[in-house]
């Protein structure tokens, strides 16, 4: 099963509580304060991977939480930060707020990375509280929660050049004659259910990559078929191929798919 969109919820590592403590050496029986801060917890961060093509990882495991900092010691150590997390996405996947309203990033090539979740910052220890009047400080801070929110996640396919037609117009079959790929193939309408990539070798170890959209019939922009949910895959392609099918035996007329294919395209656009 293809999957192009997602919803999850990813948070930060809180930080680390500051410590109380005092010095206890041999004859030093009131030592000063010495309790160091806590450790900052681990911030998420989106990376994208080109080992992946869908967003399929995310259908079942939906949280998402980096490490959170260690508590401060005596003698004024440091607690430990915590680790980052780094959540893996195919390249192409846009990273929008939970209403899908603003776009956080869009995590286009491989390596791209954003942060998501900041990890909270360590709470002070008491030795950060001493003056010269407050010499026995007792108080120390909390640390800081890490940052909560949630994101959808949108996948939009890199391909060069992308195949749109009515369904059953032979997309798939073009696609398995230039390519590697094995798409479905059947004679029914929407055999195709999900897009398929393919790639077309040409000469001196040059290639591009085309996509196999799902078809469209009139009305997808408002739901009709398989709607628009596949739409969003043709905006990164270089160059679009409108598949028309002109047999005489189809009963299709290729101009009118032709114009209502672009009028799609349009609406959605």
């Amino acid at each position: 099963m293809f999957t192009d969109q997602a919803r999850i919820r990813v948070a930060g590592g809180n930080g680390g509580n500051g410590c109380v403590s005092f010095r206890r050496e041999k004859y030093v029986p009131r030592g000063g304060p010495d309790g160091g801060p806590g450790g900052d917890g681990g911030s998420v961060l989106l990376v994208a991977d080109p080992s992946l093509k869908a967003l399929n990882a995310f259908r079942f495991k939906k949280r998402f939480a980096a490490q959170r900092g260690r508590h401060g010691e005596g003698s004024g150590r440091a607690g430990r930060d915590g680790s980052d997390l780094e959540i893996k996405v195919p390249p192409g996947t846009v990273v929008l707020d939970e209403e899908g309203a603003m776009v956080i990033a869009d995590l286009a090539s491989s390596g791209d990375k954003v942060l998501v979740a900041r990890g909270g910052r360590g709470g002070r220890g008491n030795a950060s509280f001493a003056t010269a009047t407050h010499q026995a400080p007792r108080e120390a801070e909390p640390g800081a929660p890490g940052e909560e929110r949630a994101l959808r996640l949108e996948l939009k396919l890199i391909a060069d050049v992308g195949i749109v037609g009515y369904p059953n117009a032979g997309k798939s079959t073009l696609i398995s004659h230039i390519s590697a790929a094995h798409p479905k193939i059947a004679a029914y309408p929407f055999t195709t259910l999900e897009p398929n990539l393919g790639v077309v070798d040409l000469d001196n170890f040059r290639s591009f990559v085309v996509a196999d959209i799902p078809g469209l019939i009139e009305g997808a922009h408002t739901g009709s078929g398989l709607g628009i949910k596949f739409l969003r895959h043709v905006e990164r392609t270089r160059a679009l191929i409108h598949l028309v099918d002109v047999s005489e035996g189809s009963g299709r007329d290729p101009e009118r798919d032709l114009e209502v294919i672009n009028g799609e395209l349009l609406a959605f656009g």
